[in-house]
């Protein structure tokens, strides 16, 4: 039988015929709620449902190329591990037996982490980060390794040091970036559930492009440790699911204060999944129309459709004014890039990772090692960044972006005196092809309009799929995200209402 069908117990039904009828259930398309499910009933096993997604990735993933490494060992050595508590009557820890893939920034102890850079090809993470540690204690499996741009610089996954990810929806169209092999993974149920890093619209934007949820928490509500740094004060790590509650089930674990993070939150993290099924109340949700210029029709149409479903849930919708939304995109690049400057420096052949051949001189190999250990992007990341950051230019642009930084967090707070969340398109296009934009990099950048301003006021945002593009405007039917950002810490919100429109069908909207 196929990876990931078998039939198990000897469910069957009568039919208005009066004839049984046998269910086939595919072990690869489960929420965390359904495999906790089978679990607890003994209706499947971890190991099984470990083998089924490690047979549809060795099937599927030679196509979408979202795994960087597939974990096989590991992941059924775990999912034994769960079995056999579950055979000695032990409860089910709240991730048993769950298939998640992590990005490649984030260590995984024995596992190589490459940042999918040259510059790391080889190196095998010593130790675990704090997110990865936390969902090995509660019982998930971990499949292997994504794909990610390089050093989680890019929106497309093209910037990969090793290969480009393709859409599961739509092969020959990009899954977003930088997480865009996690996104892919989850789309294409190589995964159940995934973790990514979001520095200005990381995880937000692929889950758009590919059709699923993701949620960027409050800075400081997950831990850093262990996640490559890009732009520290810019980078979380957040969960990628196939539906809002898989999200709450993976931030409950992952979120909390960390003594080996000082920038984590000593902020209680409240029980998501109680108040997840509460509905959308009369939540007041702003609606920026700094958000709405230049939006292609074909997002734009869905994002009407998800705005008026929000309605006829009790939510009103409030028009707000986002002033400073205009100057994110160069706020957010003078910003990020100069962190990575920074970042990116410890790169040097020296200590680890890659050590270019054939060097004169300590000077001759530094300069060898990182011009041949870093992709293009990432290049032009740190040349922008080590520009804003010199002598003479430090005032004009990375101390003026700061001050604008903080105009933007300004806005967010004059808008949550009216309103409870604030609404706006994930991304103002559609997942584009592959090597479209690749030439364009300001084309590029500006792909992350909706989403950098949350990131630069380290509010939490959640994108969820709002209907898809259809033919009416001859195009593939791509998936179209709706953002929906909140105050700080207040993820249990935007899990509440995200869930609402998913139960109202808002995922479906066409």
């Amino acid at each position: 039988m196929r990876a990931g069908l078998r039939f198990f117990d000897t469910l069957c039904r009568r039919s208005s015929a009066g004839k049984n009828r046998f269910i086939i259930v595919d072990l690869t398309n489960l929420t965390i709620d359904e495999v906790s499910g089978l679990l607890g009933e003994r209706k499947a096993s971890a190991v099984e449902i470990a083998q089924a997604h490690l047979g549809r990735i060795k099937e599927k993933d030679p196509e979408i190329r979202s795994y960087l490494t597939v974990a096989s060992e590991k992941a059924l050595a775990q999912a034994r591990a769960v079995d056999e508590k579950i055979a000695a009557g032990q409860g089910l820890a709240p991730l048993a037996g769950v298939p998640v893939a992590i990005k490649d920034v984030i260590l995984t102890r024995g596992l190589r982490t490459t940042c999918a850079a040259k510059m790391l090809e080889e190196f095998v993470a010593p130790y675990d980060a704090t997110s990865v540690q936390r969902l090995d204690a509660a019982g998930a499996v971990f499949l292997g390794k994504t794909n990610c741009d390089e050093f989680a610089m890019g929106s497309s996954t093209e910037n990969s040091g090793f290969f480009p990810t393709r859409n599961p929806r739509e092969p020959e169209r990009v899954p977003g970036g930088s997480s865009g092999g996690s996104a892919a993974a989850v789309a294409a149920h190589l995964a159940v559930a995934s973790l990514g890093s979001d520095t200005g619209g990381s995880i937000r934007q692929p889950a758009s492009f590919c059709g699923v949820t993701g949620m960027m928490g409050t800075y400081g509500r997950v831990s850093r440790y262990g996640l490559v740094a890009f732009a520290s004060s810019l980078d979380h790590i957040g969960p990628f699911g196939r539906s809002v509650r898989d999200l709450a089930h993976v931030l409950q674990v992952i979120a909390g204060p960390d003594p080996l993070d000082s920038t984590t939150a000593r902020v209680p993290v409240p029980d998501y999944l109680s108040t997840i099924e509460d509905g959308a109340g009369s939540y007041k949700v702003g609606i920026p129309e700094e958000c709405f210029k230049g939006l292609e029709p074909r997002v734009g149409d869905n994002i009407q459709k998800g705005m008026k479903a929000l309605e006829k849930l009790g939510c009103k919708l409030v028009p707000i004014r986002m002033p400073h939304t205009e100057y994110a995109v160069a706020c957010y690049y003078i910003i990020c890039t100069a962190e990575a400057s920074s970042n990116l420096a410890r790169y040097d052949g020296v200590r680890y990772g890659f050590r270019s051949a054939g060097y004169d001189g300590l000077r001759d190999m530094y300069k060898k090692t990182r011009e041949g250990g870093f992709g293009p992007e990432v290049k032009r990341r740190i040349l922008l960044g080590t520009y804003a950051l010199s002598s003479g230019y430090y005032e004009a642009y990375y101390r003026k972006a700061q001050k604008v930084r903080t105009l933007i967090a300004r806005d967010y707070l004059d808008a949550f005196k009216e309103v409870d969340v604030v609404l706006t398109p994930t991304s103002p296009f559609p997942a584009f092809k592959i090597g479209e934009m690749v030439d364009d990099p300001l084309a590029m950048y500006l792909a992350d309009i909706y989403t950098v301003t949350a990131s630069l006021a380290g509010l939490p945002g959640i994108s969820v799929p709002c209907g898809r593009t259809g033919q009416k405007y001859g195009s593939p039917s791509l998936p179209v995200g709706m953002q929906l950002i909140g105050r700080h810490f207040e993820e249990a919100s935007l899990l509440q209402l995200a869930r609402a429109f998913e139960k109202a069908g808002g995922f479906e909207l066409s």
